[in-house]
């Protein structure tokens, strides 16, 4: 309460309004698993130092931004199978109307042997690179053997002439430039002399000089001498995407925030999605050395490419626990949570898969970790599973039996779609892909959020990008597989290939359906979140009275919606808090409890009409 020490007029400005209550996005995807590039948390170990990356599940709201963060559709992984699910998982999910997706990158890294002391990353079979003699080393910023694909070029840039009146302009420290006699200045394009480089540096607090590669200082040259900046470029090229760094400064210490050094940095650099990074070594080259090694790589008809030892593979064989991943160290920054782990820190996400799971003979294990995911505190979120590969109607109800749980869907079977990356051949069949569907379902998810709310049963929807289904799922075999709660997809004459099922794995009636589940994830993911400022607040009567008004107001946008049942809101929710709700005990334990019921509705699974005959002269009862 404000204190009135002074007599005078107080104008106080007070809020007569409940707290509105706003709903959670419900569309989000994410998804863990291998991809060909791309962030992924490690700690390495060079001879520059220790080198920790910890970066958070990425964010992309198209392929083409998944293409540019994680590359394209290429193979993946260290095992027989090098299928990249999750890459065709995510175009399948923006093809059906998905808009936002967070991938976290799985990579099993290739360990040096050895148990004591415990193994470390190996960074010659993880990590391209290309050596530059004494000069340092461009290295791939993500492991992968994606990264033997980057090709490296550069160019030099001279800038005007920086003397005026026999002093330094525009230059800051670590700035190099090339000193010449007025008349011998050379052409743009030809190569930097590296005898004439020397490095701006600090001689007092406000004036600079100029540095010799053996740390002598030269005095600043008379007016007859011209001192050219010399920046440069750094081009990478992986596919059909091209990466060019301009004005850095050859300064491998790290003294302007523009430095080879710092600008292309591992950790946190200027570029978040960088293909590569500059390791300076132990010892930072001069200037002149480091130009000389890179002398040879201006010809960008003739790029250089990283490379890896013959050896390498792309990471170790995948386990099931590497989808899983493993938590953040609360007691050590550099260890982040990694897989399914890493998802569980974005709160956004609504909706998750893991596509990988179907790599390995029983997809079991990693389903279980997927379904522990979803069913975690606070989690708020549904999985999507995929059936073992080549299922039958037998193997998938086998499948399905093994699991009980309200916080996942299964949908069978999987999905053929013409392989996108393969070339025509004349008089040749096409080449055919088989997918799991989880992108797909996904992708199908948001877009039924989006077009008509998380209340409608995502089903009876079109799947896109569709050639056909690996299945026949016929009207008899689906009377066996709905009941079981799998999930079908069917095709339909003159009405296409479409989502015919809405169930969650759940022996529970009273979760049977995927709409339901989601629609009380979003209340309670909705009102958990707009009123946190309740907490600590004086639990009284004001309290609870303004608790039931934001969530009864919050209720009755969603039942106009169409997402309750009723002719009138209280028909169709109730919220109770006050001492009905709480005892005495509860008030002195600082619990404040509200109670809320809610009557969702249900999706018409089976639309029944009864037909018979009558006369007409028969009277209607």
């Amino acid at each position: 309460m404000p204190e009135y020490l002074t007599p005078g007029v107080y104008v106080e400005e007070t809020s007569f309004r409940s707290r509105p209550i706003e709903g959670v996005a419900t569309s989000t995807f994410g998804m863990a698993g291998l991809t060909r590039y791309g962030p992924v948390p490690y700690t390495i170990t060079l001879a520059s130092g220790t080198v920790t990356t910890t970066p958070s599940p990425q964010l992309v709201t198209s392929f083409t931004e998944f293409e540019r963060a994680f590359g394209g559709l290429g193979e993946v992984g260290a095992d027989a199978d090098r299928l990249n699910y999750l890459a065709y998982a995510a175009r399948a999910f923006f093809a059906n109307g998905g808009q936002r997706l967070y991938v976290s990158r799985v990579f099993p890294f290739v360990k040096t042997p050895g148990p004591n002391p415990p193994p470390d990353i190996d960074v010659d079979k993880n990590f391209a690179s290309l050596a530059l003699g004494q000069a340092g080393t461009i290295r791939a910023r993500w492991p992968g053997l994606a990264a033997k694909e980057f090709a490296v070029w550069v160019s030099f840039t001279r800038g005007k002439n920086s003397f005026s009146g026999g002093s330094l302009k525009g230059l800051s420290a670590g700035a190099v430039v090339e000193v010449f006699s007025n008349g011998t200045e050379p052409k743009d394009d030809a190569a930097p002399a590296t005898a004439q480089l020397r490095v701006v540096g600090n001689l007092t607090p406000t004036t600079l000089g100029l540095y010799r590669d053996d740390g002598t200082v030269e005095a600043v040259p008379a007016a007859t001498t011209g001192a050219f900046h010399l920046t440069l470029t750094l081009n990478v090229r992986w596919g059909g995407r091209v990466d060019a760094y301009t004005g850095l400064e050859l300064d491998t210490k790290g003294l302007s925030s523009r430095s080879i050094a710092k600008a292309m940095r591992a950790a946190d650099p200027a570029d978040d999605l960088a293909l590569v990074w500059f390791d300076p070594g132990p010892n930072p080259a001069t200037a002149a050395a480091l130009v000389t090694a890179l002398l040879p790589l201006r010809d960008p008809k003739k790029p250089s490419f990283l490379g890896l030892p013959a050896d390498a593979s792309d990471g170790a064989p995948l386990a099931a626990s590497d989808l899983d991943g493993m938590e953040a160290d609360p007691d050590d920054p550099s260890k982040a949570a990694t897989g399914l782990h890493a998802l569980a820190e974005v709160e956004d996400i609504a909706i998750v898969a893991l596509p990988d799971a179907v790599r390995f003979d029983d997809p079991a294990e990693a389903t279980e970790y997927l379904i522990q995911h979803c069913e975690a505190p606070h989690a708020y979120r549904i999985g999507i599973v995929d059936p073992p590969k080549e299922s039958s109607i037998s193997d998938v109800r086998q499948f399905r039996a093994r699991f009980d749980t309200e916080y996942a869907a299964l949908y069978y079977p999987w999905i053929e779609v013409l392989d996108p990356t393969a070339r025509p051949v004349p008089g040749a069949p096409p080449a055919i892909l088989q997918l799991p569907p989880s992108g797909f379902t996904a992708g199908i998810y948001a877009r039924s959020d989006i077009e008509r709310g998380v209340h409608k049963a995502p089903a009876n929807e079109v799947v896109y990008g569709v050639r056909s289904f690996t299945q026949n799922v016929t009207f008899d075999r689906q009377a066996v597989l709905n009941p079981e709660g799998i999930n079908a997809l069917r095709f339909f004459e003159g009405r296409a290939n479409r989502v015919w099922g809405a169930r969650t794995m759940s022996s529970d009636p009273e979760w049977k359906y995927v709409n339901v589940r989601r629609l009380f994830l979003y209340l309670e993911h909705s009102i958990e979140r707009a009123t946190q400022w309740a907490v600590f607040e004086p639990n009284n009567e004001r309290l609870w009275a303004s608790i039931r008004q934001s969530v009864e107001d919050f209720l009755v946008t969603v039942w106009r919606t169409g997402a309750l049942m009723g002719t009138k809101p209280e028909a169709a929710f109730f919220v109770r808090c006050d001492r009905t709700t709480m005892t005495q005990n509860d008030l002195d334990n600082g619990r404040m409890i509200c109670l809320i019921g809610v009557a969702p509705t249900y999706p018409a699974e089976f639309v029944i009409f009864r037909i018979g005959q009558w006369t007409a002269d028969a009277q209607q009862s």
